[in-house]
């Protein structure tokens, strides 16, 4: 059984932890920060209570960025990811959001094919962006009215 729920700041410590046991992304200090944001939204997905995933969204007017999506590994291929990521997509919907911006390392293929999954295509990329210099591939997903 699991639950999909927003977060707030008091539970930045948990979002660093579960960062740290995947994609090592961020500091400490830049998810505390990360919620001070204007226009953030954390929202986790759990599995017994226990954090098995999150996303962080920046809503901007009507488009809105991806900036942050992972899952605890031992949870991974089974559903979680696509559960959180119809939960974000449904969320868009709802507030007439125009296209869902991200960024995604060139070598994360099994990320590739994830958010080609979800209608995800790609149009730029940033070169050498990541600090072991591989590209940033940016991908957008346009929402039809």
């Amino acid at each position: 059984m699991f639950s999909i729920k927003e977060i707030d700041q008091k539970e930045f410590e948990l979002c660093h932890e579960l960062d740290s046991d995947t994609i090592c992304l961020w500091t400490k200090k830049q998810w505390q920060s990360e919620f001070n944001k204007k226009g953030i939204k954390v929202v986790a997905i759990l599995s017994k209570k226990k954090m098995i995933g999150i996303y962080v969204v920046q809503t901007i007017i009507d488009e809105a960025q991806l900036n942050y999506f992972s899952i605890r590994q031992k949870f991974r291929r089974k559903g979680y990811g696509s559960q959180l990521m119809n939960y974000l997509i449904i969320e868009c919907e709802k507030l007439n959001i125009k296209k869902l911006l991200l960024e995604v390392s060139e070598t994360n293929s099994i990320a590739e094919k994830f958010y080609f999954k979800f209608n995800f295509f790609t149009v730029g990329r940033r070169k050498s962006y990541y600090k072991d210099g591989t590209d940033a591939v940016l991908k957008e997903k346009i929402f039809i009215k």
